[in-house]
């Protein structure tokens, strides 16, 4: 397999809390007229599966090439169902539902899924003012959620969070929350479309449900509740790389890692992989150089690069981001731990499997 840079298509999801922030101030072409909520960049969820775009693949499920060619697409030793990480942008120009995910053993255990959806979410624009709900407050009991949620009054059990661009939000299964309005956020999470709302309307299109429904949902919703979450935004932790190219961690668990990695004009960005990388474009345009040949990338454009390339080159000035499967030890703990950032800073970030040496 002669592997290169992916260009996938990219479902558009038009909720009622979508704008047109990705078109008119992002500059991004294509999307449909309307409000646009959420643009899956790369996505394996069943009925939303990507295909490539163009080049000799062109045409070919994302899903076929996680399951033909594993190792070379996601790197050495790695099987599973599906391509395991799913991006977006999202456009919260109103506010998104009061929803959750569930986590692996619940989504096993009641949804019959092979996994939940633990998520994260980098803040690229906030008005002032915009804020997030995250977690309950603590002493919040199920009854005591129960209740609020049935008044429809979130702030009475829930944590408002004040957004800022430039941080990130680690959210494990299990957590409530919401974002928006003013919000426009990079998300990244496993793969997988379960959730449960409390809304007493579709965020598809604002219409009302009924009151069986909204019942049935709100018990859901509870079964798969943690309650102990309560996660809290975060700056990252930065690693110099060369002459004004910068990596930051924005987040790292078991599940996924996302990093923001900016560059002037003095040094190229020039990385070295061993896992599938997603590469979306927070700046100005590129071009992205890998073995395998070059594309050109714009702004809130996505490409997935297969392990297989191995080593990828942006001529400056960048602002990427990269989501990937991380080795934690190797691909994390190691460059931060040598970058002085203690061990406690780099469980913050979403990874508590990362014991202390």
């Amino acid at each position: 397999m002669n592997w290169y840079p992916l260009r996938l298509t990219t479902p558009v999801k038009q909720h009622v809390f979508g704008g047109r922030v990705l078109a008119d101030r992002w500059g991004r072409t294509g999307l449909p007229a309307g409000p646009v909520a959420e643009t899956w960049e790369v996505s394996d969820v069943d009925g939303d599966g990507a295909r490539v775009v163009d080049g000799p693949l062109a045409g070919r499920p994302l899903r076929q090439l996680a399951t033909d060619h594993p190792e070379e697409l996601m790197g050495g030793g790695w099987r599973g169902p599906h391509f395991p990480l799913l991006t977006k942008f999202i456009d919260a120009s109103g506010p998104l539902p009061v929803h959750l995910h569930a986590d692996d053993a619940t989504a096993r255990r009641l949804e019959n899924q092979p996994n939940g959806k633990t998520e994260a979410w980098h803040i690229l624009e906030a008005a002032p003012g915009a804020t997030a709900l995250a977690g309950v407050k603590k002493g919040v009991d199920r009854e005591a959620l129960h209740r609020a949620l049935l008044a429809q009054d979130f702030d009475a059990v829930l944590r408002r969070l004040p957004v800022r661009a430039g941080q990130t939000l680690y959210v494990p299964g299990g957590t409530l929350h919401s974002f928006g309005p003013g919000t426009l956020v990079y998300e990244i999470e496993q793969t997988s479309d379960i959730q449960q709302h409390a809304m007493r309307h579709r965020m598809e299109d604002g219409s009302p449900i009924t009151d069986d429904e909204w019942h049935t949902n709100l018990e859901r919703l509870l079964a798969e509740w943690r309650p102990e979450s309560r996660p809290d935004f975060r700056s990252g932790l930065s690693v110099p790389v060369d002459d004004g190219v910068e990596r930051t961690v924005l987040c790292a668990g078991p599940h996924f890692a996302l990093e923001r990695w900016r560059a002037g004009t003095a040094a190229p960005l020039a990385h070295t992989f061993t896992t599938a990388l997603v590469l979306s474009n927070a700046g100005a345009p590129v071009t992205v150089m890998t073995p395998g040949g070059a594309r050109r990338l714009g702004r809130a454009e996505s490409l997935l690069l297969p392990a297989a390339l191995g080593g990828l080159r942006i001529e400056g000035p960048a602002d990427v981001l990269l989501g990937h499967l991380p080795d934690l030890d190797r691909d994390i703990r190691a460059p931060l731990l040598a970058a002085g950032h203690g061990s406690a800073a780099i469980e913050a970030l979403g990874a508590p499997a990362i014991a202390d040496g």
